[in-house]
């Protein structure tokens, strides 16, 4: 029972886990910087994400851009594109593998095998988490380096999405490491009743003999 609340509980953190690392991935927010000019009229937001880059004026109109060649991109954001994708994808089957393999479904008959099952699912989930947590932690390393060459009127600000990237690590870290502890300490009681169960029979088949 125990097991079965755990593993639901993990299953909850990792769809909230990859529903981050999907915005982390989608949204064009990672880097964000603010022009003003003479007057308030004429201030604009530059946002910059894996995928496009977006201008918003001051009066609320938005225009976005794709970028035309990935050689545009800084070396953090080319970084990015690959792992967040891969981060997905990853998050993506480990929640289908753990969902399969939970005590709370009937997809796998064998008792046996499903702590494996569930154990395989934790390690998808941390390496996922690995994989959006390098790139939005370099790229706020390489915005804050940024920051202080260049002078104020140039400085660049953390995007939401680095902020959402480090979320749904945290999240990830938290659903893979809680599968990871409930798989073993079934793993090892299974086994310890299966030696149980083994040393009972052969004291009783020494009786009858």
């Amino acid at each position: 029972m125990r097991s079965s609340a755990a593993q639901m509980v993990c299953l909850a953190f990792g769809a909230l886990g990859l529903i981050g690392v999907m915005r982390c991935c989608t949204v064009p927010q990672w880097k964000m910087s603010s022009f003003i000019g003479s007057n308030i009229v004429t201030s604009q937001v530059n946002y910059e994400g894996l995928w496009m880059s977006c201008v918003t004026q001051s009066t609320g109109q938005q225009q976005c851009k794709v970028y035309d060649s990935m050689l545009v991109l800084t070396s953090d954001l080319q970084a990015g594109r690959p792992m967040t994708v891969i981060s997905c994808i990853l998050c993506g089957l480990s929640l289908l593998i753990l969902l399969f393999g939970a005590d709370f479904t009937t997809c796998v008959q064998n008792q046996e095998a499903k702590p494996e099952i569930s154990l395989a699912a934790a390690v998808g989930l941390l390496l996922a988490d690995l994989l959006v947590i390098i790139p939005v932690s370099w790229s706020a390393h390489n915005t804050v380096t940024h920051n202080q060459m260049y002078p104020t009127s140039q400085k660049i600000e953390l995007g939401e999405c680095i902020y959402i990237g480090w979320a749904a690590g945290v999240i990830l870290i938290l659903a893979g490491g809680l599968l990871c502890c409930f798989s073993r300490s079934r793993s090892n009681s299974s086994g310890g009743t299966a030696t149980y169960y083994s040393n009972r029979a052969s004291v009783a088949y020494d009786d009858v003999m």
